[in-house]
């Protein structure tokens, strides 16, 4: 049988890694129960941005947490059932948000998302749908905002490490985009930024290249892994493969998994949520945030996306259908204008690590395993760096930079 590199999972880390791999000239396989990219790459708000290198966790998130659970807009929501996980997992999270902590996280977030439009780029080349990653600003719409706001942690960052961010009062937002309500009176402006127009189209396009580059594609879901005999064995519903390297890039499922191998990782299901409207009567020039809402709209190909929450839950939990409801009414108060009709409605899963970095690299004492998962809410951004740097992993290249903030290993004997 030939031994391909096979990675598990097929969303935009598994297909960027599996291109990164193939231009290398590896064999590889990708396998996933679902078409590539149609999960929880498929749900993105298309956001694609070198600056995004801010984590979750800030100095002084405990005291918001009330209002992120209970007031006006409820961004953020706990399952009953998930409470003894989120005690724990949310108390690794809040000490990630202290002063220092949250440079260094900044520090390691930086070289992954930096590159993100020029790799997607190069990655689009020669599919013909180059067109799908459009240049634009990042504007987060405030409601009420005090002059000095570019001062606040998360900017003061960005600013250090040489974005160009620009304040614009009513009047310039009003120019940038017309459909927002007259209640938003300021934004940041986040320059240097694209926006996917359709985040499962383009990874449709880049794993048709992976294909022509000779990348086998298998549909089947994953139900094991185990080591056997020297090499991996992976068990398939209808089949099932070997391999002597395995990159795990299974999203929110890597971690059940992984489990059966005596592997144990801090990792939540951070489920989104987002509606379309296909004919919105309205149109976006940028991508937009909510700073208030906590949400992200942008116009795409099918429509206008409207997407947030974070909600943790198990991964294969039912989707909370009263939440339709709440963003398409959240949608409507920032875009009054909007045409609500015959919206979709979406969840995916977040595969979210305390300290909003990823896992990249090999696992120690498991010869040949790799990890690519833990994204967060930058795997669409990051997934270029990160398939590049697994394949330097795999094809015996140093990485161009210091990988250990990623390690494997770093929760092992208690939570960072």
């Amino acid at each position: 049988m030939e031994n391909r590199i096979t990675i598990l999972g097929a969303g935009a880390v598994g297909i960027c890694t599996a291109l990164s791999l193939a231009e290398r000239g590896a064999r590889v396989r990708l396998i996933d129960r679902a078409d590539p990219g149609q999960e929880t790459t498929f749900g993105n708000a298309g956001v694609i941005s070198p600056w995004s290198f801010i984590p979750q966790a800030l100095p002084g998130t405990w005291k918001k947490i009330p209002g992120l659970l209970l007031g006006k807009y409820r961004p953020l929501s706990v399952r009953h059932s998930y409470w003894p996980k989120m005690v724990p997992w949310g108390l690794s999270f809040l000490r990630n948000g202290a002063d220092g902590r949250v440079q260094e996280i900044a520090d390691a977030m930086e070289p992954l998302c930096a590159p993100s439009i020029e790799l997607y780029r190069r990655h689009l080349a020669g599919t013909g749908a180059e067109d799908l990653i459009r240049d634009s600003l990042y504007v987060h719409a405030f409601r009420n905002v005090g002059e000095d706001v570019l001062n606040a942690i998360d900017y003061r960052i960005r600013r250090e490490k040489g974005a160009h961010l620009e304040l614009v009062g009513e009047q310039e937002l009003r120019r940038l985009e017309p459909a927002l309500s007259k209640e938003f009176k300021a934004a940041v402006l986040i320059h240097g930024q694209a926006r996917a127009l359709a985040p499962g189209r383009v990874a449709e396009a880049l794993a048709q290249k992976a294909a022509r580059l000779g990348v086998e594609i298998v549909h089947d879901r994953i139900t094991s892994l185990k080591r056997e005999n020297g090499s991996w064995q992976i068990r398939c519903e209808t089949a099932s493969y070997g391999a002597s390297n395995v990159v795990v890039t299974m999203g929110a499922w890597s971690a059940e998994l992984l489990k059966p191998l005596g592997i144990s990782v801090p990792l939540a299901a951070e489920r989104g949520y987002h509606i379309e409207v296909p004919d919105p009567g309205i149109a976006l020039n940028h991508s937009i945030m909510d700073v208030d809402a906590k949400f992200v709209a942008s116009s795409m190909t099918d429509g206008l996306r409207v997407a947030g929450y974070a909600e943790f839950a198990a991964v294969d939990a039912p989707a909370d259908p009263r939440k339709k409801d709440r963003i398409l009414a959240q949608a409507k108060a920032a875009f009054p204008d909007m045409n609500e009709k015959d919206a979709s409605f979406w969840m995916g899963r977040r595969p979210s690590f305390p300290d909003s970095l990823p896992m990249i690299g090999e696992f120690s004492g498991h010869e040949g395993l790799y990890a690519g998962f833990g994204h967060s809410h930058y795997g669409l951004m990051m997934a270029p760096k990160t398939g590049e740097l697994l394949a330097d992993f795999l094809t015996g290249r140093k990485p161009n930079l210091d990988c250990s903030p990623y390690r494997t290993g770093r929760f092992s004997g208690g939570q960072v």
